[in-house]
């Protein structure tokens, strides 16, 4: 753990690679089993993937040009930065064949300037010779598996539509484990139906699982989407979040998380044209930081602190 009261991890890859990496988000034209009916049709109801997509990013473009344009635009805000990471973020990026993995992840890590790849995906798009695959990719480069979890509680996962059960879950982070890959898990705190007590419930959940890093979300209500009209319909279902309130109930689950779990993110944001209303303003993610440190420090706590 860096100086930080939480472990950062950022801090951990400056620790372990002398310098600062930064992502480049890439599409590589990868879909999803609940959006091309495998599973169902229509994806995660809260998903809107151009939200969080960056305009350089897009399919119709090779993974070289989302790149050198990504590299383009980040140069501008991390003037320091010299090496990267490719991350495959949009949709699900194992839910392929094995020869399109190969040739979009090998054309990323040809690139002179990336070092590794993070890629995102679902847990039931993954398997032992995929995996086997990522494996060897990670001995000579960084490779990150992120898993979309969102939730531990079944009954969630049914209602916002992803199509996959919490066991499926921890069965895919137990076998990235055993083939030794770094791994994370995203999840998302405000999802319908859930109490703040069923949240906090998922800590003991997650420190469960063999993961290496985390990432958490505050719910966001994107505009056209199915999570959109529940919200407005049933808006009594929903556990919403002031930015203090925010705060401090992370720092209450902070205090129950494993200290050797990393925090890639705790809170997320959008752009505002995605929204309909911005309660929090329009506060960026290093104030966001900025906020849980001092409030760590006035409550004198840390990541782990309960357990």
């Amino acid at each position: 753990m860096d100086k930080r009261r939480y472990n950062s991890f950022v801090g951990f890859l400056k620790e372990k690679y002398g310098c600062r990496l930064q992502k480049l988000v890439v599409d590589a034209g990868f879909s999803c089993p609940n959006r091309d009916g495998t599973l169902s049709t229509g994806g995660c109801t809260y998903c809107d993937n151009a939200a969080f997509h960056p305009n350089y990013s897009t399919p119709d473009k090779s993974i070289t040009r989302q790149l050198d344009e990504g590299i383009e635009f980040h140069q501008g805000r991390y003037r320091s930065v010299t090496k990267y990471l490719a991350y495959f973020q949009a949709y699900s990026n194992t839910y392929g064949t094995l020869e399109k993995m190969r040739r979009v992840y090998e054309e990323a890590l040809a690139h002179k300037d990336v070092v590794g790849i993070v890629v995102g995906t679902r847990p039931d798009c993954i398997d032992a010779a995929k995996l086997d695959y990522l494996r060897e990719l990670s001995q000579d480069k960084v490779v990150i598996v992120e898993y979309g979890i969102e939730s531990c509680h079944d009954d969630t996962l049914r209602r916002i539509n992803r199509g996959h059960t919490f066991e499926q879950a921890r069965r895919a982070v137990e076998l990235t484990a055993e083939k030794g890959i770094m791994q994370g898990a995203h999840f998302i705190f405000g999802l319908p139906g859930e109490t703040r007590e069923m949240m906090m419930d998922m800590a003991p959940a997650i420190n469960a699982l063999p993961l290496d890093t985390v990432k958490f979300h505050q719910l966001q209500i994107i505009k056209g989407t199915a999570m959109e009209r529940e919200f407005r319909e049933k808006r009594e279902d929903f556990v919403t979040f002031t930015l203090e309130g925010y705060i401090d109930f992370f720092v209450d689950f902070l205090e129950r998380l494993r200290p050797d779990l990393r925090i890639e993110r705790f809170a997320g944001e959008v752009p505002p044209r995605f929204v309909n209303e911005t309660p929090w303003g329009l506060v960026r993610n290093p104030q966001l930081l900025e906020m849980l440190e001092k409030r760590l420090e006035e409550r004198d706590t840390w990541q782990g602190r309960l357990l």
